[in-house]
């Protein structure tokens, strides 16, 4: 395990750290994208000591057997908070998705998606302002896929009362402690009755403990994405289980930009991680161009938890200054060339920090 020490500048002698939380910096571009991160956080003097562990590829290169060690596991556990960089899955063949254990594994059930229309960042959409709430731990995604006979596969798609029941309560606590409005459903349930019937079942009943507070819709997904790309502003909190979740951030993301500029976060009952949303990029991996906003946004989630979980109130101060930085950059055309600038990596991380409180 290494350590990275991040004083605050007026503390550099002493590096006296408040808090502690583990950094995976992840495959391809990860290590690039997570070291700008950090060095914004040292500028903004954030006190923190990272505690690096590896998953993926990144660990298997290391000499693990597993691309998700006991040991990142267990400094999780410990720690109880994470910044995670990209990790590589394979198409089709090889090891399983790192990001599905690691949710499967901590009970991270509640995945969330914000995703905000960008100053600086032009898009056919403006005002968009909505958040994407997913459960993260059953539907196809509980991975049980069997060859039946030759040629013929089957996946197996898990629904529980339990896991809806909780990923509904989460989001309308997400939506009501954020002075979000409205919630709306995306499902099948016309197709398929149990599974996604059981899913707006749970939400609907958990949806009369709010009412006059959130209000509440239910659309079927192919017409719902339909109505997302002709005027997204309509929408404010979107709930989901994983499959349709999963597909319906990404689409979203498009709408402001991709996913170079999304955040992400995983919440448990007692675990989060914060990650960013794009893939590792091997293609463009070492070349200093990959854009650090994906991580640096989840990271400024990761300090309004933080605030939050640790009655630490000064996070959330730095973290409102850290994303003024970066729209202020945006806004004066200081990009990476994902998003129509020439910067790269480390000169987009120069831009937030010269923006940033003395």
């Amino acid at each position: 395990m290494d350590a990275i020490l991040i004083p605050s500048h007026n503390l550099t002698l002493k590096k006296i750290m408040t808090i502690q939380a583990v950094l995976i910096p992840g495959d391809g571009i990860g290590p690039e994208v997570s070291a700008a991160v950090c060095r914004i956080f040292a500028a903004a003097k954030v006190d923190i000591q990272w505690l690096r562990h590896d998953a993926g590829l990144a660990a298997v290169q290391g000499g693990s057997k597993s691309t998700l060690p006991e040991s990142t596991l267990a400094a999780i556990r410990e720690h109880r908070v994470a910044l995670k960089g990209p990790c590589t899955t394979p198409v089709g063949t090889g090891f399983s998705s790192v990001n599905v254990a690691l949710r499967k594994t901590l009970g991270l059930y509640g995945a969330v998606r914000p995703i905000r229309s960008l100053a600086g960042v032009p898009t056919r959409f403006e005002n968009v302002d909505l958040v994407v709430v997913r459960e993260n731990t059953e539907g196809l995604y509980a991975g049980i896929e069997n060859e039946i006979t030759p040629g013929v596969v089957t996946s197996l798609k898990v629904a529980t009362e339990l896991a809806s029941r909780r990923i509904a309560e989460f989001a309308f606590r997400y939506a009501n402690d954020r002075g979000r409005k409205k919630i709306s459903v995306f499902h099948k349930a016309n197709i398929m009755k149990m599974s996604d019937g059981l899913f707006i079942r749970c939400a609907k009943e958990v949806s009369q403990k709010w009412l006059g507070k959130i209000h509440y819709e239910e659309l079927i997904i192919d017409a719902a994405c339909m109505r997302l790309v002709q005027d997204p502003t309509r929408f404010d909190v979107i709930l989901m289980e994983n499959l349709y979740g999963d597909i319906v951030s990404d689409l979203a993301a498009g709408l402001i930009g991709g996913l170079g500029v999304a955040p992400g976060a995983n919440f448990g009952d007692e675990y989060a991680v914060f990650e960013a949303v794009h893939g590792s990029a091997p293609d463009i991996a070492g070349k200093g161009i990959a854009n650090p906003l994906s991580l640096l946004m989840s990271g400024v989630m990761m300090l309004n938890h933080l605030a939050v979980t640790r009655d630490l109130p000064k996070l959330k101060i730095i973290g409102d200054h850290i994303r003024s930085a970066y729209d202020r950059a945006l806004q004066d055309g200081e990009k990476t060339g994902d998003i129509g600038g020439k910067l790269s990596t480390e000169q987009f991380a120069d831009a937030v920090i010269k923006r940033l409180p003395a």
